[in-house]
């Protein structure tokens, strides 16, 4: 019974077709900012991903009949201005199954977060957020998920699409570092930095968006376990509406990080690591950059506004108001306006050329900075690129 299986098995696959797709996108671009560094001067520099970070990737699929098939799907990013890979592991590695009920994948992932804000209220109609300047991304917990099963699922019209997902922490905790303590605490930014560089947590979340005649509403939350057990509790909704050259956007997030009161040293010690963990996500120049400082809840709400002047010519403007609470003392709490501009050119389907500014201004709690080096509270950025897609 089983070999007559396994022919059975072996003569439908036989019959299958199946399709591999190389695809990618190479971004290079100039950028300029004020307020850099301990002198606050101006930096010039150039980036290898201005509207959108550099990649490419395989795509693969399988006709299995019935209206069900494989896929894979394997990407990795690079930085084009200098040639190397920017991670030494593909940022997107997940195997699935398609079918009438839905698909489920099983890898590493785009999260719920990234998910919903991209497809129902991205920044932009030409690309779904600035890669060099992006506020909205600082709020979805770094925007991919390691050991992730996901569940997606539509309607026939795709008018309404949702999706489940659930990821394991592998047992990764805090507890080798504890065992170490007190010396072991230099040991955090290196472990910071290896679980962000992929690390396993466990996450459970969901969204839900529809979609009708322009326009688009949705709204996800997922919920993150850091290693030192703090959940983190992420939010976000948000709508669209698309008429004729016109698209407007907007949308609310929100992070609220629920630490354990430290009553013991060792509390004390996974609450750092969190905070750590927590920082890369809600600082760094891209995702809007004020410092968190000992904060545990930060909010921003979107609004935007898309017209397309000609075939070839977009133009995009997008306010962030961003608000950050819970500092102890109150250093870390204030206010962040974000403003960003930017006109694209389209010199075909694949190949485009874009100029951007943008705004930062803070205002606060005197620890709500940039950035430590240079302590500045406002910040404007330029950029001008090319971008092909292939």
């Amino acid at each position: 019974a089983i070999a007559l299986a396994s022919g059975s098995a072996f003569a439908q696959a036989s019959t299958s077709t199946s399709s591999v797709q190389l695809y990618g996108i190479v971004d290079v671009a100039y950028r300029h900012t004020n307020n850099e560094g301990a002198g606050k001067d101006g930096l010039s520099k150039m980036i290898g991903g201005g509207m959108s970070q550099s990649r490419w990737g395989i795509n693969v699929e399988e006709d299995l009949g019935g209206g069900s098939k494989a896929l894979v799907v394997l990407e990795n990013r690079f930085d084009a201005d200098t040639g190397n890979v920017s991670t030494p592991f593909f940022q997107l590695s997940y195997v699935g199954l398609q079918g009438p009920y839905g698909r489920l994948t099983a890898g590493r992932q785009w999260n719920v977060l990234f998910d919903v804000v991209t497809s129902t209220y991205a920044s932009f109609p030409y690309s779904p957020y600035m890669e060099a300047y992006k506020p909205e991304l600082g709020m979805a917990m770094g925007a991919r998920t390691s050991n992730m099963l996901k569940y997606t699922f539509a309607t026939p019209d795709r008018s309404f699409v949702g999706s489940l997902q659930y990821s394991f922490d592998e047992n990764n905790d805090t507890k080798a570092l504890e065992a170490g303590l007190p010396a072991s605490a230099a040991q955090v930014p290196a472990y910071v930095g290896s679980t962000l560089g992929g690390g396993a947590w466990q996450t459970a979340g969901g969204y839900l968006r529809y979609a009708a005649n322009g326009f688009a509403l949705g709204g996800g939350f997922m919920r993150t376990t850091l290693p030192g057990g703090t959940d983190v509790d992420a939010w976000t909704l948000g709508g669209s509406y698309r008429t004729g050259p016109w698209y407007f956007n907007t949308g609310y997030g929100l992070n609220k990080a629920k630490y354990a009161a430290v009553t013991s040293p060792v509390q004390g010690f996974r609450n750092v690591v969190d905070r750590a963990i927590l920082g890369q996500f809600w600082a760094g120049q891209t995702n809007g950059g004020f410092q968190p400082g000992d904060a545990d809840k930060r909010q921003l709400f979107k609004v935007g506004v898309g017209y397309q002047l000609t075939p070839q010519l977009n133009l995009g403007a997008h306010y962030f108001r961003g608000k950050q609470s819970g500092s102890v003392n109150g250093t870390s709490n204030g206010n962040v306006n974000f403003y960003v501009a930017v006109a694209d050119y389209a010199f075909s389907k694949r190949t485009d050329a874009y100029f951007g500014v943008d705004h930062t201004s803070i205002s606060g709690g005197t620890a709500l900075v940039l950035d430590t080096a240079s302590g500045a509270r406002s910040r404007t950025g330029i950029t001008a690129g090319i971008r092909h897609r292939f």
